[in-house]
């Protein structure tokens, strides 16, 4: 949605999800010396100031990354993940996926981004410059569809729009779908929020785009799931999801472990908790 912004969220409980599985699959591909591809299809401002006008507005943030910053625990993914982002955070910002990506690559590796935020797509082309970096002002669906299959073969696709128009989530289905028959041996890693009762007809357009996904011959598809509260009538996003299709080997140990810790430092009532879910279940 081209009145969507991120600033207003960054930092927030569903980007310390979003952003754990992100790392962890890129830390998979690193295991092998060849190079990967890594496409962002909605890559917002690549950084974001935590104190400015757009996030103090929400100030999601301090329910989220700011609350892991005192983080007591011994789980390598999460210590991994707040070393990456100290530089940030100690200068009240936050990196978005895009600079997470560009960090934890290496310079064989390739990454694009794209973002048709008019605003968004020059905040990121000053924020992320790298020799390995492709940035285009354009749809991110249409785009991946465009760029399938990549060169190199190997990597993964973050897609997470705002899903702030209701028909996102047939889009991002019907481009996972098409995505997966140009790039079968990819791996796909799609953000979801999960809303509250006043959210009902989007609650099921979401548990439909799953089950669609659900269907595709794929290897495997996993669903990480963490919400961090009770879901009341007036509940606005109260956790959110990764489903991640092809899911790279020894993935589901490490999340599992990785969401335990979340739901004990970002709960925010008893009602919190974690759901690891194989949707398609394979090697």
């Amino acid at each position: 949605m081209l009145s969507y912004r991120h600033g207003f969220h960054a930092g927030n409980h569903g980007d310390v999800i979003k952003h754990l599985c992100q790392l962890l699959i890129l830390e998979k591909l690193k295991e092998k010396n060849k190079p990967f591809i890594y496409l962002d299809t909605h890559s917002g401002a690549g950084i974001y100031d935590l104190a400015s006008e757009e996030s103090k507005k929400t100030d999601e943030h301090i329910q989220g990354v700011s609350k892991l910053e005192g983080y007591q625990g011994d789980n390598p993914a999460i210590l991994h993940y707040l070393k990456l982002l100290k530089p940030y955070t100690s200068d009240s910002c936050y990196p978005g996926s895009p600079e997470l990506a560009r960090i934890a690559s290496r310079e064989q590796d390739k990454l694009v981004f794209m973002e048709l935020h008019n605003t968004e797509i020059g905040n990121l082309k000053r924020n992320i410059r790298a020799n390995n970096v492709m940035i285009h002002h354009r749809d991110g669906l249409e785009g991946l569809l465009a760029l399938l299959p990549p060169k190199p073969n190997r990597g993964m696709v973050l897609i997470d729009p705002s899903y702030e128009l209701a028909d996102d989530y047939n889009l991002v289905s019907k481009a996972a779908t098409s995505a997966v028959r140009k790039w079968p041996t990819g791996t796909f890693a799609i953000w979801y929020p999960i809303l509250g009762q006043r959210s009902i007809m989007k609650q099921r357009r979401c548990a439909t785009m799953l089950e669609e996904l659900s269907l595709l011959p794929v290897k495997n598809l996993l669903l990480a799931e963490l919400i961090v509260e009770q879901d009341t009538a007036d509940s606005g996003m109260i956790g959110s999801g990764m489903a991640i299709i092809n899911t790279p080997w020894q993935f589901y140990p490490k999340i599992q472990s990785v969401l335990s810790e979340l739901v004990e430092v970002l709960g925010q009532d008893h009602h919190a908790k974690s759901n690891l879910e194989w949707k398609v279940e394979g090697e």
